[in-house]
């Protein structure tokens, strides 16, 4: 679908004006790169799909787009891919909304018949078909909850075969507060429940964009964008009971700028953690993958993926022992394409 070099997803032929919102999931060989298809324009809101190119050789070549998600007059979006290990069956969590819906009102929960509603699907044939999207919105989204967005990232399947599903959302009628969360489920994405929710009142955090790790020590790291708080651009928090309650509030990451975006945690088999975010604090520019040796609380960089404009990214550990990064770039715009590069492990960080 694409005769740029690089790119995975571009929109040049394709039929859609842009992609956006990389997600990825590897199991053994395959691997499954998620985003979303912007039909009519670039922005958040719209006709968008969301659609998928899958590997069969570790992220080496692809095989054609396929649309996962679509509705007629629907935003489908924020894709966060999931294994079931008891079944082995692929899970897929999303979110709509109204194609013509305004993101103001959505957060302010305003718009009930097109508000954000929350969506699981499943695939047991690694991917090639996907079962029709069943609502799991009253499972997982309180009254009081106007926006809600899933990831945008991958899940993660505990060791004790949880599902977790970073996520975040807005408190009605104040409709400027973020809120990070998660939610979890224990009989492989059949029901779900609402784990921690994180409220910071004050100006400092105001959490959004989530993203989470299992530690070896069978803690969870989660690390999500600081949405216009005044704090740092990042923030970061830890579970000891499987993403059911916070161990304490989010607190600001100082060593790591950013632009004011998502980013993406990764768990490696040594206990690293890795992780990816534009630094440049104006622009979405100079994606780089941080490292920290010390369960998320210290981070230094590691790798610089790509120096000129790039946006979201996400991270994937390939059945190689390297590790793949799914994200966001472009000479003239942060989002032109979607790529995916492959990043060598050594003892000291990526090359």
């Amino acid at each position: 679908m694409s005769s740029r070099v690089g790119a995975l997803f571009d929109p040049a032929g394709s039929g859609y004006h842009t992609f956006r919102i990389p997600a990825v999931l590897a199991r053994g060989s395959s691997v499954f790169a998620f985003c979303e298809g912007r039909l009519h324009g670039a922005g958040d809101a719209g006709e968008i799909e969301v659609v998928l190119r899958r590997s069969l050789d570790g992220g080496r070549t692809w095989l054609p787009l396929q649309v996962v998600s679509a509705a007629p007059g629907k935003t489908c979006g924020n894709p966060v891919p999931v294994t079931d290990p008891d079944s082995g069956d692929l899970v897929l969590v999303t979110v709509q909304n109204g194609a013509d819906a305004v993101e103001l009102s959505l957060a302010r929960g305003i718009d009930p018949v097109d508000g954000r509603r929350v969506f699981v699907q499943r695939s047991s044939d690694d991917g090639a078909s996907w079962s029709a999207a069943v609502e799991i919105t009253a499972q997982v989204k309180p009254d009081d909850w106007g926006w809600y967005a899933t990831g945008p990232c991958h899940g993660i399947t505990l060791r004790s075969g949880r599902l977790v599903i970073p996520a975040n959302h807005s408190f009605v009628p104040a409709a400027g507060l973020n809120g990070g969360h998660c939610i979890y489920s224990d009989d492989g994405g059949v029901s779900w429940s609402v784990g921690f929710v994180d409220r910071n009142d004050g100006a400092e955090i105001n959490a959004n964009e989530t993203t989470v790790a299992e530690l070896p020590d069978g803690r969870l790291y989660f690390n999500a964008r600081n949405h216009q708080g005044t704090g740092p651009a990042r923030v970061h928090a830890w579970s000891s009971d499987g993403g059911e309650t916070l161990d304490a509030p989010y607190v600001g990451i100082p060593e790591i700028t950013a632009p004011g975006i998502q980013g993406s945690v990764l768990c490696l088999p040594d206990g690293r953690l890795l992780l990816s975010t534009p630094v440049n604090p104006t622009s979405r520019r100079e994606l780089t993958v941080f490292v920290s040796s010390d369960s998320g609380t210290s981070w230094k960089p590691a790798h610089v993926v790509h120096e000129g404009m790039a946006g979201y990214s996400d991270l994937v550990l390939l059945a190689d022992g390297s590790v793949g990064i799914f994200y966001e770039a472009g000479e003239t715009s942060s989002f032109a394409t979607l790529r995916f590069q492959r990043l060598a492990l050594d003892h000291t960080g990526l090359h």
